[in-house]
């Protein structure tokens, strides 16, 4: 059995097909009619523009409107004007198109694959599959087409491109293996909305399947097993009927309110990252959107966005979701997260360093641009605006302050806005955390961001392989962080959701019960899955659980103790 990341749930029993790519090996070489090869260059990208806008076309109807943008999205990076007058200077100066466009691609590339965001990372897979069919276009190179794969073909490729998916006729594909690719990857997106079970980064997988063979996979746990025998087949062909079944017992809780067995009510919402994810998470039953994070607009731009176009996309957020509540988290830049034309000055420990809230209150015209146009579209819904990393109470009187500042504003000009707009605060540092109640009584709500607070709580970077063990909401440091948060905003009278991952974990879901967490914030997917599993416990059980977890004195020991219990 290999092992890899399942990033689309479901399991997989069909026939292998290799994907290899052909080779865009090319000698650069120097050219003396540089007007020629400016227009070579040209019309490349106009050919690929071409057979990128087909894709999104196919996209469209075999995935849906949103996931044809991931297409366009590598229109906009081929037609890129920055991109492409830097291309055409190096042309200019002699370079051929080839190479002058894979330098201009992997400088990007680098950019965007130096941070740990994940999100970030894949906008250097976007790029690569840009310079892919660019490439390949000038170099007169067929790509892997997957048109003609037959019923009940598992795809196994190095990496899986969204062009390469955007060809496939989905109802043939009942799995895909990589060597490469992430949970958060353009292609596992596919993948997941697609409803084809997926295993990315499976060591030499392409050196170990055979074409035409027989395989397995399970997209939730990462297993694949090359050319089964007839056990192996007939125990994860019962599992997927199960898997199947589970399927159609979750529907039952779509429309359903989100309640304890006991009746107490809560709040479902979801995390997005652009506008026209709150059509999935509408899609998915979510009750609003308890975290919108505004970074990726200033990402998918050369220059800072204008109100104008920043109020665009938060007004077409607050119209999706039709007065469902939308959480607009101000901009949360630095740290991993990096915007090239801001010029961030680089930092030995920019986790600790000029990020976040502090960013923003240090660089006023840039913050009140975005607050502004947030104001502008709370006239359009039910918006409230989230201050991200807090760790004092002057940060977020000035940062309401400011607030209160541009509301005048706007009532002089007549511009419509929401007078009673909610402004509430991250909590996902541990000074938040110790000073809970202060910050309760500056804020209308609380969102506990869980992945920053675990590793601000133990010291420890997810990403760092020699101290991730440490990193965990279950270690005891946290989740006693985690109960002074939600007592604090009790205490005070306001609401406290969770928008970290932890929000979706079944075995967080009892003890945040008990603690008195009234939203839970998670990812489109997970919405039934985390409505069926609130609707499991009471609070007495809930409370037997957490009273029991937190007389344990290590992770190890709450993880044991929870999985007895966990429903």
């Amino acid at each position: 059995m290999l092992k890899g990341t399942g990033v689309s749930g479901g399991i997989g029993i069909g026939r292998i097909l290799l994907a290899e790519e052909h080779s865009l090996e090319y000698t650069p070489g120097q050219v003396t009619d540089t007007h020629s090869e400016t227009k070579r260059l040209r019309d490349a990208v106009r050919l690929f523009c071409e057979k990128t806008e087909k894709q999104a076309q196919s996209l469209m109807i075999s995935a849906g409107k949103e996931e044809a943008e991931i297409m366009r999205g590598h229109i906009a990076i081929a037609n890129d004007p920055f991109m492409l007058t830097e291309v055409e200077k190096l042309i200019s100066g002699g370079q051929c198109a080839e190479a002058s466009f894979e330098s201009m691609c992997d400088m990007f590339i680098q950019i965007f694959s130096s941070t740990d965001d994940d999100v970030t990372k894949q906008r250097a897979e976007d790029v690569r599959d840009v310079k892919t069919g660019v490439l390949a276009i000038l170099l007169g190179v067929s790509t892997a087409s997957l048109s003609d794969a037959p019923a009940g073909t598992i795809i196994c490729a190095k990496e899986l491109t969204p062009s390469m998916l955007a060809e496939i006729n989905k109802e043939n594909i009942v799995g895909i293996l990589t060597e490469t690719g992430s949970t958060t990857s353009h292609s596992a997106i596919l993948a997941r909305v697609m409803d084809i079970p997926a295993v990315m980064s499976v060591p030499g997988i392409m050196a170990a399947a055979k074409d035409k063979d027989t395989a397995i996979i399970d997209g939730t746990t990462g297993d694949v097993i090359l050319s089964p025998d007839e056990e192996q087949l007939e125990k994860y062909t019962a599992a997927r009927e199960t898997l199947l079944r589970q399927r159609a017992e979750l529907e039952k809780f779509r429309g359903k309110v989100t309640a304890s067995a006991d009746g107490t009510v809560y709040k479902l919402v979801c995390n997005i990252g652009k506008p026209d994810d709150a059509i999935k998470a509408m899609e998915a039953d979510g009750e609003g959107v308890g975290l919108f994070r505004t970074e990726f607009l200033f990402m998918d731009k050369t220059s800072v966005p204008t109100e104008e176009e920043q109020f665009n996309e938060y007004k077409r957020a607050a119209l999706i979701l039709r007065g469902k509540p939308l959480i607009i988290r101000t901009l949360d830049i630095g740290g991993d997260k990096d915007i090239p034309y801001l010029g961030l000055a680089k930092e030995e420990n920019p986790f600790m360093g000029f990020r976040a809230i502090r960013y923003c209150l240090k660089n006023q015209e840039l913050f009140r641009t975005q607050l502004r146009a947030i104001l502008r579209a709370s006239a359009f819904g039910n918006v409230s605006i989230m201050f991200p990393m807090i760790t004092c109470v002057e940060e977020v009187r000035e940062g309401r302050a400011l607030v209160e500042e541009l509301k005048a504003e706007l009532r002089l000009q007549g511009t419509a806005f929401d007078e009673n707009i909610q402004i509430g605060i991250m909590t996902e540092t541990a000074a938040s955390g110790v000073i809970a109640d202060l910050l309760a009584k500056e804020s209308d709500f609380f969102s506990i961001g869980t992945n920053d607070l675990t590793g601000y709580t133990m010291a420890a970077d997810r990403g760092n392989s020699d101290v991730s063990y440490l990193y965990s909401p279950l270690q005891p440091g946290v989740l006693r962080m985690i109960k002074s948060i939600t007592e604090a905003a009790a205490a005070a009278g306001i609401p406290v959701g969770m928008c970290g991952e932890a929000a979706a974990d079944p075995m967080m879901i009892p003890l945040l019960l008990s603690f008195g967490l009234t939203e839970f914030s998670v990812s489109a997917p997970s919405v039934l899955t985390v409505r069926k599993c609130i609707s499991s416990w009471t609070k007495a059980g809930a409370d037997r659980v957490t009273e029991k977890v937190m007389s344990l004195s290590t992770q190890k020991e709450i993880e044991e103790y929870l999985k007895t219990v966990v429903k």
